[in-house]
């Protein structure tokens, strides 16, 4: 899994060099962040199911029919549900190792494909994702900083599917 840390080890080993001044100070950038990400990590485990389904009623106001193929309602809106806490998850992994590569590696490589094999449009995610961003309140979910790390990797996402 990609971190910081072997992000930046792997640029510099394939560059043929030690890792240097400025990749240093990228990783204690990270570290110093540790526990804002943290902080948000911790909070957002303890509420998936609940942000899952604010995520899915806006998207369901939005899209009152949903999006993809012919399927009961309910089937529709439990499989919404569960793509959006797979995505959570992955945005808490994360947020713990301090990179993108949960994302890059289990959420978004070939997503845009799967999704358009199943006849969904990425905007009903898109929307969901949105509304968890805009959701956000400093002082109720997490910290400033926790919200800021939280946010980065929701931004991430969503320039992923857009």
């Amino acid at each position: 899994m990609k971190s910081v840390l072997t992000t930046t080890v792997a640029s510099a080993d394939l560059a043929g060099r030690f890792p240097s001044g400025s990749d240093l100070e990228s990783v204690q950038g990270s570290l110093q962040r540790s526990a804002a990400r943290l902080e948000a990590a911790e909070k957002l485990a303890g509420n998936y199911d609940a942000v899952a389904q604010e995520a899915v009623n806006a998207i369901y106001s939005k899209f009152p029919n949903g999006s993809g193929r012919d399927m009961d309602a309910q089937a529709q809106k439990d499989k919404c549900k569960r793509d959006i806490v797979h995505y959570l998850r992955l945005i808490n992994y994360c947020l713990i190792v301090g990179g993108t590569g949960p994302l890059d590696e289990w959420g978004i490589a070939g997503a845009r494909e799967v999704y358009r094999a199943l006849g969904i449009d990425t905007a009903t995610y898109i929307t969901g994702l949105s509304f968890l961003r805009s959701r956000g309140c400093a002082d109720r979910d997490m910290s400033a900083q926790a919200l800021v790390e939280y946010n980065g990797y929701l931004d991430y996402l969503i320039n992923s599917m857009s």
